[in-house]
């Protein structure tokens, strides 16, 4: 199994009873995983920033105790994502997906290609697309349905000073 452990601002702190508790830069959050069906360890869910409540109808929302700054920004090695908590319990990108980007940015940089074309398909924020870009993709097509979620892509392009190179 390949961990994604190389996180600067992220960490599964502890998991169990049906709940998952993450460290996102110094904020703690508490998330629902229905995966996580042994006892969690107590001592270490206190001092929780944010707790997200399932609704009986979908989705649901956050309880806030502190409430995280706007434009809350957290880094993968070099790559940098912008962080926006949503009614659907996500947080603007998959952390566990961070070892699929590594494998990405290992793949194009290991190339004796320099012409590499990358197509990201159900894309999300773009943590795929800004590893493609980043490691030296001539072209990436980033496709997500969600306008809004393109527009979060893009924001997360730009912040990684990413505008420059071929992606659409």
């Amino acid at each position: 199994m390949l961990l994604a452990d190389k996180w600067n601002d992220y960490k599964i702190i502890d998991c169990g009873d049906g709940e998952k508790l993450e460290r996102i830069g110094n904020f703690l959050i508490s998330r629902p995983d229905s995966q996580v069906i042994w006892a969690k360890q107590k001592n270490k869910w206190e001092n929780l920033d944010a707790i997200y409540h399932r609704s009986n109808k979908g989705g649901g929302y956050w309880e806030y105790i502190n409430k995280p700054k706007e434009n809350f920004i957290i880094k993968y090695q070099d790559l940098s994502f912008y962080i926006e908590f949503t009614n659907f319990k996500h947080i603007g990108l998959f952390p566990e997906q961070a070892v699929n980007w590594q494998f990405i940015i290992d793949k194009i940089k290991q190339s004796k290609k320099n012409n590499i074309k990358a197509l990201n398909l159900f894309a999300y924020t773009g943590g795929a697309t800004i590893s493609c870009a980043y490691a030296g993709c001539e072209e990436v097509v980033h496709v997500d349905a969600s306008k809004k979620i393109v527009g979060q892509a893009k924001r997360n392009i730009e912040l990684n000073k990413l505008e420059d190179k071929k992606v659409r």
